[in-house]
């Protein structure tokens, strides 16, 4: 018999209150009411809307439907999106999924906005039902719980667990008759969950995981990097992608090369001084190759295996690119120095910021002051260029080619998109 798990969806699944707040402060103004303090905007998570108008603003039933209907023409246009997933959430449902768990989610909000939600957050793929108001019906938690689960199942059964984070989510599964677990994550604080009756009380979502899923193994999680010319704004991006990554609950590793962890940092230190100018160009690339295998098997392996997105500022392409290319070691020779430093390991997916050698040099030179590297040269950083574009030519299913000649928030919309994509697609 499968094990079936049943999540409230705001303060369980997501981090929901900018949007929320947002909502109810736009139906505040429209209709004349003071702006609710920050003590007042918390306790609508959770509670349906009417009932919050009605206990936390001092509304009346007609004036809480009317600030209800206020508050969706703000929340569903821009504030269901106005969320973040909390992370480890996603690593929570894959875990639950492989282990053959039923996964529903017992709601307050409106189906379909939740459905818009869950769905905009690539967590549809994991839901196997969705239930929450639809219409004028406005069930009450135990009904959707028991709406939730799956046709056929006696709600006696052992394994049936009420995820969520509020006493109106435990006060539903003990009159569902189901048992439940209490986040401390969420809006709820512990003494409210353990005083409504909660089966378990779990602070963390790895809490969580480790009840219900014991000695389960992690999902493997995904090696990202990303690539340019110096001066192609990938600092920019890295700032923009986290942000939107990490919104959409992906567990997020930022690292670098060279360096990322203390012995390839201290090589870094070594290969960028511009004191050293009498390096040869064969050293130079056996001490990046150096301090790659060393990163790979610390940091880069560990955090995958742990099922974390790990984004890598520069990987072995750089290497290939500045090494091959631009100090003409040649590009296959280069690819061999670093066969046994990468030993297999490659990103799933490289974001290339594409820009010509003179824009990037432009711009990094009115940056701050160059290395060794940045002080290569035009001709130099000619030949990078083009020993990126040979590598992109080998491998484009791999690359993700993006212009970068646009304002940060154009290259950032399709880096994120495109990245996102990548992501869902791989778990």
């Amino acid at each position: 018999m499968r094990k079936c798990a049943i999540f409230d969806l705001d303060g369980t699944l997501t981090q929901s209150e900018e949007g929320i707040w947002n909502g109810v402060r736009y139906a505040a103004e429209k209709l004349g009411f003071p702006e609710p303090d920050a003590a007042t905007l918390r306790k609508f998570i959770g509670p349906p809307l009417g009932f919050s108008f009605r206990e936390y603003m001092g509304m009346d039933e007609a004036m809480a439907e009317t600030a209800t209907m206020t508050y969706r023409e703000y929340y569903n246009v821009h504030g269901l999106f106005e969320n973040r997933v909390y992370p480890g959430i996603r690593r929570l449902l894959r875990t639950l999924k492989q282990e053959g768990w039923y996964i529903g989610i017992a709601t307050g909000k409106p189906q379909k906005t939740s459905e818009r939600v869950v769905a905009h957050f690539g967590l549809d793929k994991f839901v196997e039902k969705l239930c929450g108001p639809v219409g004028d019906h406005r069930p009450g938690k135990i009904e959707l719980i028991c709406d939730a689960l799956p046709e056929g199942w006696d709600a006696s059964i052992d394994d049936i667990w009420m995820i969520g984070d509020r006493k109106f989510d435990i006060e539903g599964a003990i009159g569902a008759g189901v048992k439940s677990i209490g986040v401390g994550y969420g809006y709820g604080s512990e003494e409210e969950l353990r005083q409504a009756g909660c089966t378990q009380y779990c602070a963390t979502v790895q809490d969580v995981i480790d009840f219900l899923c014991p000695g389960a193994a992690a999902p493997k999680g995904a090696f990202l990097s990303i690539e340019g010319l110096d001066g192609s704004g990938k600092g920019t991006q890295i700032r923009l992608l986290t942000d939107v990554i990490e919104r959409f609950g992906f567990e997020l590793q930022l690292t670098r090369e060279p360096g990322g962890c203390p012995i390839s940092e201290k090589l870094r230190d070594i290969i960028l001084d511009k004191n050293h100018e009498e390096m040869d160009d064969v050293t130079e690339a056996l001490l990046y190759a150096a301090s790659r295998a060393q990163h790979v098997r610390q940091v880069i392996r560990p955090a995958v295996e742990a099922g974390k997105v790990l984004l890598c500022d520069r990987f072995v392409d750089s290497s290939v690119a500045y090494q091959g290319g631009g100090r003409q070691l040649g590009v296959q020779r280069v690819l061999d120095i670093n066969a046994p430093a990468v030993d297999g390991t490659m990103p799933m997916a490289t974001v290339y910021l594409d820009v010509d050698h003179e824009t990037s040099m432009a711009r990094r030179a009115a940056a701050t002051e160059l290395d060794r590297m940045e002080l290569a040269g035009d001709s130099f950083h000619a030949r990078t260029e083009a020993g990126y574009r040979e590598l992109i030519a080998r491998d484009p299913e791999r690359f993700i080619v993006v212009d970068a000649t646009r304002t940060p928030e154009e290259i950032g919309r399709e880096v994120a998109q495109r990245v996102l994509a990548r992501l869902m697609e791989a778990e």
